[in-house]
């Protein structure tokens, strides 16, 4: 095992086409300098690594913490809520899962906030130290163990809702994708000790989740009591502007220029042999590219605004695909998953001629 470097960091790509110019010169250079590679090293690698089954018992045991936490608040708090607001069926149907995720995401993002910026770690303003000091069996420090236990069982716990628990929508399984390469990511890099890389990765992913529901709810609480509200109107039309802007500065620009420059290109100047090179990479890129997906939807969805086709805000994703007979929930169409033949138009189920 190389001894960790932290000497002079490599200079800060300054956009996209370097990133993949410098990092594409880094695979390269991996890949043929690579003279341990293969089966054995990668035994060995995972011979080193700190997982085994006594520390996934604590992911599991808060995974169903937070599954059973998630039915008593939404069986206690969030659907009598909405009945208290008299939301439309459709609306109140979905309330309290967005409810529930702004409950996680707003403290997790907050706690990511803090141990970046207010407990010394420079990770963010300098994304090469990530790997400053690494060594393949180091003590995870206990607050960012802390942050690492909480997202890792919560990511197992929404792999659960989204297949029983949340709106079944046509990028569900998208969604579930992108939970399984998570959960993948946040469990291997606690036990090869890339936990900074980690903590880096929730602060620019949270923000945008705490966005993306406070628009929500706001979307569901427009009509209430029978009666159109006006400011949360305004605020879901706010939040959906501030939710694609940041969606682009945090996942598709600090993301790739910090944690992505971090892994591809300056970990192999600290730690020249590091385990699992290509298969964090990968799975990072893999990440990257979702949240592209998801970005052409935020801009699709944004064109149909301005072109007239969507009047208002009224499902910032846009694409649920179980609405209400009776209930108006988007302008546009989308086949179902459930019907043979089915499409909605305006909310209202309607056969296609075969």
């Amino acid at each position: 095992m190389a001894t960790p470097n932290a000497g002079p960091p490599a200079a800060a790509v300054q956009g996209y086409v370097e990133l993949v110019v410098r990092g594409s010169a880094a695979w390269t250079r991996a890949w043929r300098d690579c003279t341990d590679c293969g089966v054995a090293r990668a035994w060995r690698a995972l011979r080193e690594a700190e997982l085994d089954g006594a520390a996934l018992v604590p992911l599991l045991a808060l995974a169903v913490t937070w599954t059973l936490l998630r039915r008593v608040t939404t069986a206690r708090l969030f659907q009598p809520l909405a009945r208290w607001l008299q939301l439309r069926p459709s609306d109140a149907r979905k309330f309290p899962e967005s409810a529930w995720k702004l409950l996680y995401y707003t403290p997790a993002w907050l706690y990511s906030s803090y141990l970046l910026f207010w407990r010394g770690h420079s990770f963010f303003h300098n994304p090469p130290s990530v790997f400053y000091g690494w060594q393949s069996r180091s003590l995870v420090p206990w607050d960012i163990y802390t942050a690492y236990m909480l997202q890792s069982s919560f990511y197992a716990h929404s792999v659960f809702g989204t297949l029983y628990m949340d709106a079944w929508r046509r990028d569900s399984v998208v969604m579930l994708v992108h939970h399984f390469i998570t959960l993948s990511l946040i469990v291997c890099s606690y036990a090869f000790r890339y936990h900074n890389v980690g903590l880096l990765a929730f602060f620019l992913h949270d923000a945008t989740d705490i966005q993306l529901e406070f628009t929500k709810l706001n979307v569901y609480m427009k009509y209430r009591g029978g009666t159109y509200h006006s400011i949360n109107n305004l605020l879901s039309n706010i939040g959906c502007i501030s939710f694609g802007i940041s969606w682009f500065v945090f996942r598709l620009y600090w993301f790739p220029l910090k944690v992505l420059y971090a892994t591809c290109i300056t970990s192999l100047q600290t730690v020249p042999d590091i385990p699992f090179y290509f298969f964090f990479n990968i799975l990072l890129f893999a990440i990257t590219l979702i949240n592209l997906y998801w970005f052409m939807m935020i801009l699709m969805f944004v064109a149909k605004v301005i072109l007239g086709r969507i009047k208002e805000v009224n499902d910032v994703r846009e694409y649920d695909v179980h609405v209400e007979t009776d209930q108006t929930c988007w302008h546009s169409r989308s086949l179902s998953p459930f019907g043979k033949g089915e499409v909605h138009v305006n909310g209202i189920i309607k056969n296609r001629r075969q």
